[in-house]
C-alpha cells in the first residue's frame, strides 16, 4: 500500500502543480512557455525526490507500462500504480477545479490545464507527436533509471528536464500530455474537445512508451 499512496501523491504533486499552473497563471498569455514547461519539469524533480524512493516515481501509467513490458514491474504492482496515479490525477484535478470556481475565476475560461489539439493539427497528426514525444520522453526515464546504465542520483533531475525539453516542442501542438492520467483528470472536469480528443492523450503516450522499453531494452541494453 505505500507504493499506491506514493505514487498517488507524486501524481497529485504533478497535475496539480503542472496544470494549476496553467489555470492560474493564465496560461501561455501569461505566465508563458518556459513558465508552464518549468513548473511541470520541477513537479517531476519535488516528486522523484520526495516519494521516489517508494515507489519509482513513475506518475504516469505510460511509464508503468514501459516497466511492465521490461519486467521492472509485475501485473499486480501494475494495476495498483495505474490505479494510484489515475486518482492522484482525479483528486488534484477537482481540488483544482474547487480552487478555481472559489477564486472568482471561470473554469469554462482558464480551464484546468487539459489537453487539445491546437488549431489545424488533426488527430493523426497530434496522435504521431505524441507517440513520438512519449518515445523520448520515456526512453530517457528507461535509461536513466536502468541498473546498469542510469545512474539514480541524478535521475530526477533528468527526467524533469527532458519533460521541460518536450513541454517547449510541443505545447502548441497537443499541449503536450505524454501521460494518459494527466489528461484524463482535466478532461473529465472539463468535457467538450478536451474529453473528445482525450483518446490520442492515453493512447498515444502508451504506444510511445512501449516503443521506448522496446529499444532501451534490445538497443540500449537497459536490463541487462
Amino acid at each position: 500500500m505505500k507504493k499506491f499512496f506514493a505514487e498517488l501523491i507524486g501524481t497529485f504533486i504533478l497535475v496539480f502543480v503542472g496544470t494549476g499552473t496553467v489555470a492560474f497563471g493564465n496560461g501561455m498569455e501569461g505566465i508563458d512557455h518556459v513558465g508552464i514547461a518549468l513548473a511541470f519539469g520541477l513537479s517531476i524533480v519535488a516528486a522523484v525526490y520526495s516519494i521516489g524512493t517508494i515507489s519509482g516515481a513513475h506518475l504516469n501509467p505510460a511509464v508503468s507500462i514501459a516497466m511492465f513490458v521490461n519486467k521492472r514491474l509485475n501485473a499486480k504492482d501494475l494495476a495498483s500504480y495505474i490505479v494510484a496515479q489515475v486518482v492522484g490525477a482525479l483528486l488534484a484535478s477537482s481540488f483544482l477545479y474547487f480552487l478555481v470556481s472559489n477564486s472568482g475565476l471561470s473554469v469554462d475560461k482558464v480551464g484546468l490545464g487539459q489537453n487539445a489539439l491546437a488549431d489545424g493539427v488533426t488527430a493523426l497528426g497530434g496522435f504521431l507527436f505524441e507517440v513520438v514525444a512519449s518515445f523520448i520522453f520515456i526512453l530517457v526515464i528507461v535509461t536513466v533509471t536502468s541498473e546498469s546504465k542510469g545512474n539514480a542520483k541524478i535521475a530526477g533531475i533528468v527526467i524533469g528536464l527532458t519533460l521541460v525539453l518536450m513541454i517547449l516542442v510541443g505545447l502548441n501542438i497537443t499541449g503536450l500530455s505524454v501521460n494518459p492520467a494527466r489528461s484524463l483528470a482535466p478532461a473529465l472536469f472539463i468535457g467538450g474537445s478536451a474529453f473528445k480528443q482525450v483518446w490520442i492523450f492515453i493512447l498515444a503516450p502508451i504506444v510511445g512508451g512501449i516503443f521506448a522499453a522496446i529499444v532501451g531494452d534490445q538497443l540500449l541494453g537497459t536490463e541487462e
